[in-house]
């Protein structure tokens, strides 16, 4: 890709909303310009879902495994992300959000805080988004290490009870929650969910 492009057209190449159009190039461009973090995020907001829904794709993809300066940049922002986590409509979005938001340093009131929009996901219609939201929520308690003996609760039940994918994701979520008891602490980049 060229070193300057119109992020926002770029973005709305696809066939439909949900249409990866050029999701892959857009994040290695993005990982290599940590300036550019902001303009991605802007249209997160915007009112064409394919294009916030592939905005959020790209998020959720350079978050995985960011540069200590592409980390600094999303961080920065993590308020508006949290914010925007509760009032999201879009599903892939959504879950978007939720997958990358617990990459980011948080204190345990901003954990909390999105353990509690989760919590509320976990009665949504779409499957994507329930599984998601169990991921998100064990992703959470490597920062707040207080909230596992409720996130392995809720991981039980929604493992007899939930959908398939959500008893599927419960079960191999509750192993490594249960071989990790004790050791919680955030490590910089890794993950243990990814």
């Amino acid at each position: 890709m060229a070193e300057r492009i119109d992020l926002r057209a770029e973005l709305a190449v696809g066939r439909h909303a949900n249409d990866p159009g050029r999701v892959l190039l857009i994040a290695e461009w993005i990982a290599d310009r940590p300036r550019t973090i902001s303009k991605l995020l802007a249209l997160l907001w915007d009112d064409d879902q394919g294009v916030a829904n592939r905005a959020a794709d790209v998020l959720e993809r350079v978050t995985r495994r960011p540069s200590p300066a592409l980390r600094a940049a999303v961080a920065r922002h993590k308020v508006e992300l949290i914010g925007l986590l509760a009032e999201a409509a879009f599903a892939k979005l959504r879950w978007n959000l939720a997958l990358a938001i617990p990459r980011l340093p948080l204190t345990v009131a901003e954990c909390r805080r999105v353990v509690s929009v989760l919590h509320n996901w976990l009665d949504d219609e779409s499957s994507i988004i329930k599984t998601t939201a169990l991921h998100a929520m064990a992703e959470l308690t490597i920062q707040d290490s207080d909230s596992l003996p409720q996130v392995i609760d809720i991981l039980r039940m929604k493992g007899r009870s939930g959908t398939p994918a959500m008893r599927a994701r419960s079960r191999i979520l509750l192993e490594k929650l249960e071989q990790g008891r004790g050791v919680h602490r955030v490590r910089s980049g890794l993950h243990m969910f990814d």
